[in-house]
């Protein structure tokens, strides 16, 4: 497989920015010929890394990651383990769960630019996990990953596989992290996400990688017939992002929900692209994306929501909205749909502006001083997102990246 992926990478062009799925972003960013793709050692004395991704107290399970090695793995409790519920790195489920992997791995191909990139990282990737929750479980407590990037120019592949089986129910929580604020590395990462018939599957992503990181992190999501996925995703690191959202509500009556909220500063660019591809009658769609920007950043976004033939009585939202807190700032926004159904609810908006002035005068007259008058009005235009957490530990590390990021600027 890895063979016939780097033949395929090989083949396959550079993105153009005549290619409409790469319009307005930087490609010249895009060489990797400094970065280091041969597998690093392990590495060791790990003590302070593991202590850091210490986020949330009593997990169902734990792995760490440092420079694509599993470093730390807290299993699942016998009771999981014997309801056939499964939680291991890639490399021990490629021995003890091939079936799986057979029928999953990178068994939904990517179709918003980056199918390249799909290629490379199929022939790189060394690891990553399988969460497998059989039919009928359901998990109170979240599992979560820790993927850590220490030695500076590594290419680092990531990979998150999740099957959830008929009326299952879990929550995943992926953090991606460096360790020092500057450095540079090549990320290639993907996520995937099966929910069967009546599963609900709930994921969170915390992407924080060095300043000076090329980033792609492409997400994959499948609903069967009533199957709920909630998915949010934090984005502050890189120099560049790729974040490609691709999901696909194949059976009736699924449902999902792609939120995300990303800042912005210096010279960075976050390019986001999100497909809703509606293939069946009585599915839902909720698209919130925010961003706010500082000194020279960019954004872009540009999302599609498609609504094939047979899938009348769809519902869907797509909304993207900007808050500019430079003159120097650019957000580009480009929503669309593409409707062949005759009777659907379908919407799409974007937004983008400064900072109200009236609020910021009320705060500054009120003994506020403008770091934190400006600070409070980010997160007022962040909370509606934040609030949607049930994890009140989540949600209080999710506000604290955001502020040191603010306060470091």
């Amino acid at each position: 497989m890895k063979a016939k992926a780097f033949e395929a990478f090989q083949s396959l062009p550079m993105p153009t920015r005549k290619n409409e799925n790469w319009r307005f972003a930087n490609i010249s960013s895009l060489s990797l010929d400094e970065y280091d793709f041969t597998r690093s050692e392990k590495p060791t004395d790990l003590q302070e890394l593991i202590e850091k991704s210490d986020i949330i107290s009593q997990p169902s399970g734990q792995i760490i990651f440092a420079d694509n090695h599993p470093v730390s793995m807290e299993p699942i409790n016998d009771d999981l383990k014997a309801k056939g519920v499964i939680w291991e790195p890639l490399s021990e489920a490629l021995q003890n769960h091939s079936e799986i992997l057979k029928k999953y791995f990178m068994s939904q191909d990517p179709h918003l630019g980056s199918e390249k990139f799909a290629a490379l990282h199929s022939s790189f990737v060394s690891d990553g996990y399988l969460l497998y929750v059989p039919k009928g479980i359901t998990i109170e407590r979240p599992f979560i990953a820790n993927h850590w990037a220490l030695s500076e120019k590594t290419a680092l592949f990531p990979h998150t596989l999740v099957i959830a089986e008929e009326s299952s129910n879990v929550t995943l929580i992926d953090t991606f992290n460096a360790k020092s604020e500057s450095q540079k590395n090549f990320i290639c990462a993907f996520n995937h996400i099966f929910a069967a018939a009546n599963a609900t599957v709930t994921y969170r992503s915390l992407q924080n990688w060095g300043t000076k990181t090329l980033g792609i992190h492409i997400n994959s999501i499948i609903t069967e017939k009533d199957a709920t996925v909630n998915s949010l995703s934090v984005n502050l690191g890189c120099q560049h992002l790729r974040s490609e959202n691709q999901s696909v509500l194949k059976g009736e009556g699924s449902h999902i929900e792609m939120l995300s909220l990303s800042v912005a500063d210096n010279d960075q660019e976050i390019d986001q692209r999100t497909l809703q591809l509606h293939q069946s009658p009585h599915t839902t769609s909720n698209l919130l994306y925010k961003n706010a920007l500082l000194k020279k950043s960019k954004t872009i976004f540009s999302g599609l929501i498609k609504v094939a033939k047979e899938a009348q009585k769809t519902d869907a939202y797509q909304t993207n909205r900007n808050l500019l807190l430079s003159e120097e700032a650019e957000a580009n926004a480009l929503p669309g749909l593409e409707i062949k159904a005759d009777d659907v609810k379908c919407s799409h908006g974007a937004t983008t502006g400064n900072m109200d002035k009236d609020q910021l005068f009320y705060m500054l007259a009120r003994g506020i001083k403008p770091h934190k008058a400006r600070e409070l009005l980010v997160f007022g235009f962040f909370e509606e997102i934040i609030l949607k957490l049930s994890d009140n530990e989540l949600a209080d590390y999710m506000r604290e990246l955001i502020q040191t990021k603010l306060q470091s600027k």
